[in-house]
């Protein structure tokens, strides 16, 4: 059984919480403390030593991201709980963490708790939340780094590493400047919320390039010619806004 801790300022929220789980996946996860704040939620974290924490983030005397900053060592797994669908999920998207916006809902909540079973131990909590921390440091349009899911786990890439991003029927392979690829398990369109959209427009159905290694744009054939030679097509329905995005920034 999983051994949990549950930190949100509602206590409202604490027991609905606790008895969607108790009703939905019931002998899966065991409470051994419900709290009110980040303080309270660090004494039980080190009494309890849980296998996982329902973090909440908009709290009154402390956000729930200052959690981390009194271990160092995370042993932990987070499931982020909000009413705030802006406030840091992209940051908690990037690291391959899990969130669940409030009113939760059950079906989200079982497959949250299925992830967080089939978890791949190389995806160590440690780095993911290393990686949430890094990217809420940095300004939400230059994201430093963002973790990709993939079929075996999860990789993580500077944004400025990446040349374009094709869809590959459910899965999207990501093109970098040194020649690899790697194929993220998610769409396209996954993919693309994630990206920071200053240097990244979607051109075509099947394509999301990176507009800092854009050559040139021939208006005739509608294709853009990338710094390692490549040509990829612009739809014409893409057409206006890759200009103007160029134009603009660039």
């Amino acid at each position: 059984m999983i051994k949990a801790v549950i930190i949100d300022d509602e206590i409202n929220a604490q027991s609905l919480l606790e008895k969607t789980l108790d009703r939905y996946l019931p002998n899966r996860v065991n409470i051994v403390a419900k709290c009110n704040g980040v303080d309270a939620g660090v004494l039980a974290i080190k009494k309890h030593e849980p296998d996982l924490v329902f973090l909440d983030i908009q709290m009154p005397e402390k956000n729930g991201f200052e959690l981390f900053k009194y271990f160092k060592v995370i042993k932990f797994e987070v499931i982020f709980t909000t009413a705030y669908d802006k406030f840091g999920i992209k940051a908690i998207k990037r690291s391959a963490l899990d969130y669940l916006l409030k009113p939760i809902n059950h079906l989200e909540l079982a497959e949250a708790i299925r992830k967080y079973e089939k978890k791949d131990e190389g995806n160590s909590a440690q780095r993911k939340l290393s990686l949430l921390l890094e990217n809420l440091n940095v300004n939400d349009q230059n994201v430093s780094k963002i973790a990709f899911p993939t079929l075996e786990g999860f990789e993580l890439i500077h944004t400025n590493q990446i040349l374009y991003c094709k869809a590959e029927s459910n899965y999207c392979r990501i093109k970098k400047i040194d020649s690899t690829a790697k194929l993220a398990s998610k769409t396209l369109k996954f993919v693309e919320e994630l990206l920071p959209v200053n240097s990244f427009n979607r051109i075509h159905k099947s394509y999301v390039i990176n507009l800092n290694y854009v050559v040139r744009y021939n208006k005739a054939d509608k294709e853009i010619e990338l710094t390692n030679g490549e040509k990829l097509p612009v739809s014409f329905r893409k057409e206006e806004e890759f200009i103007n995005a160029i134009l603009q920034d660039h």
